[in-house]
This record gives structure tokens, sequence and C-alpha cells, in this order.
């Protein structure tokens, strides 16, 4: 199983390819777990969820980002989201990643650009935004970004990694932000994070658990799983932790009744929805993480329609074709 999680988080690092699928729009299954590149559609996805008593977090993907200009451009589409959001009144907030507004190549960029997103945040009743976690190269310029933030902002928060070793560290480092924690989605060496799922998950719950006892803002638990779901729920519980210190979140498009369900209940729930062009990274980190969408994304990638378009010659066609056509027979072994 390693061998094509890390296959597919291989895929999602192609600047190529990335830069090829932006032509398709979401494609290969993706439109299941991306919720379409138009403001209108993205809409209609957050009056959807909010009908259901959920909130939404929108990211707009956007990955190599190289110029000054790309990132002027994702930064104004932030913000294009940001107003759409105020005015049709829905309940979302956004995710942002350093990369997409320029901290690839300029970190001093980047922090400009957040901040102008910030300062209009505020304009619109303070809306939280959430500064994504990335690959571990780039952990120090977040926590750089988010300390010159915080002192001007009470609405930024980024997210905690369990499967980095230092993740219980950057608890401590933040007890007054909003903080989403997760497991992790990306190859790390293991010089630097847990491998196995057993040690994950061990991990993650400490973490969860030192949170929601020492918090000052609120805690999103971001995660499919049952097992820790039921583990958090019974730990509130023995703690007396409040129901308004704390949601739940899952990625849109993954366990939407259970995320029905949780929410019915009374828990707060958040579902962290991505939009726009740039959907093939952020696809194949899914497929990495749930090989059971394979046979979705093969269905769809060899369609007329979806050939035709990006064309028999491109590496996508010819690449990433034979990969999931691969990988769909082994998994049907």
């Amino acid at each position: 199983m390693s061998l094509f999680r890390n296959f597919f988080i291989a895929l999602s690092n192609s600047s190529y390819l990335n830069e090829t699928a932006r032509k398709l729009g979401p494609r290969m299954g993706a439109n299941k777990v991306v919720a379409g590149n138009t403001i209108e559609q993205l809409i209609d996805t957050i009056e959807y969820l909010n009908d259901k008593n959920i909130e939404v977090t929108v990211d707009n993907l956007g990955e190599f980002v190289g110029t000054e200009a790309l990132a002027t451009q994702a930064k104004n589409e932030i913000l294009e989201v940001m107003q759409a959001i105020k005015d049709y009144n829905v309940d979302a907030h956004m995710s942002v990643k350093l990369s997409s507004l320029g901290g690839e190549f300029d970190t001093e960029l980047a922090y400009q650009n957040l901040r102008e997103i910030l300062l209009k945040a505020d304009e619109f009743d303070k809306m939280h935004i959430n500064i994504d976690t990335e690959k571990y190269d780039s952990l120090q310029q977040i926590i750089k970004v988010l300390d010159r933030l915080k002192g001007e902002f009470r609405n930024v928060g980024t997210v905690i990694q369990a499967y980095l070793y230092d993740g219980l560290d950057l608890i401590d480092r933040y007890p007054e932000l909003r903080l989403r924690l997760v497991k992790g989605a990306y190859k790390e060496d293991e010089s630097i994070a847990y491998q196995t799922k057993e040690e994950i998950d061990a991990n993650y719950i400490k973490i969860i658990e030192k949170r929601l006892l020492n918090a000052k803002n609120f805690t999103s638990i971001a995660t499919h799983d049952d097992k820790i779901i039921n583990h958090v729920k019974q730990f509130v519980k023995d703690n007396n932790i409040e129901k308004d210190a704390f949601e739940f979140q899952m990625l849109y498009g993954f366990r939407s009744e259970l995320a029905e369900e949780i929410a019915h209940q009374g828990d707060h729930f958040t579902v962290y929805v991505p939009y726009g062009n740039d959907w093939f990274g952020y696809f194949m980190r899914r497929l990495a993480e749930r090989p059971q969408n394979l046979a979705l994304a093969y269905q769809e990638f060899v369609s007329t329609e979806t050939l035709k378009k990006v064309g028999l010659t491109s590496v996508i066609g010819l690449g990433a074709l034979a990969a999931i056509s691969g990988a769909v027979k082994f998994f049907r072994r």
C-alpha cells in the first residue's frame, strides 16, 4: 500500500501534470471531491452543506506558483471567494497556502499577500483565515509568517500534523490560536515523521487530548477515522469539555453521511471544500490516502471526451493513465 501512496504523492508533485490537468477542469473523478471551478458552483455547494448545519472552509486550489503575477492572481481569487461568501451570506471561511501566495520564492511577498487577505477578512466580520499545512520544508516559513501576523490579527490560525515528531511542541507554541489537527497527507522522511498508521494514530490522539485540555481557542479535529471520532467524543465527555470548544472536520466528498450524522447530533462540523482549476495535485493526494477512488478515476479518464480534450500524446494520457490503470488492476486482485 505504501508503494502506491508514494507513487500518487509523486504524481501530485509534478508541475507538468498539474499544468496539463488545468486544461481539463476537475476530471478523473475529481468532481466528486472538488466543488467545481466557478464561484456559482462553489456557493451552491456551500449552501447545500449549510442547509445540513455544516460550516465550510474553502481552499482555493493553487500549486506551483512561481511568479509574482501568479501569486497576485491567487490572492485576488481568494479575495473574490471571500467577497462571494459575504455577498451570499453563507457560513464559510478560507484556508490558504503560503505557496499559492508566493511562498516558494518570496516569503515577504507571501506575507504581504496574506496580510492583505486578513485585512479584508477583518472587514467581513473577522472571517477566519487558516494557513494550511504543506510539505515539511515549508513548516518554518509558515511559523515565521504566522508569528508575524498573530499579534496583529486574532482571526488567523494554522494546521498541526500528527505524523511530525514535533507536533506536540507546536501545540504548546500556539494555545491562543485556532488550530486544525490532522494526521498528515504528505510523504515525509522517517527522520522527521512517524511512518506507520499505528504510530501516527497514537500521536494524533496525544495531540488532540493535549490541545483540548489546554487550548485557549477553538480546535478543529480533522479526521474520517471512526475510532478517533469515538475516542474524542468519549474524551470530551469524561473531561467536561464544552462542545463549543471544538469541531470535527472532513474533506468534501468523503463520508458525507457520517458528517451529516455528527452535525445532526449537535456537534460543530465543518467540511473542507477545495475549489478551482488546480485540482490535480490535491486529487492525487486524496487517491494516495484512499485507493478505493482509483477505479472511479480510471473510468472517467478513459472516456472519449476526456481523451479527446487532453490528447493521447499528452503526458497525462500516457503516464497517469497507465499508472491509474495499473493501480486499479492491482487493487482488484
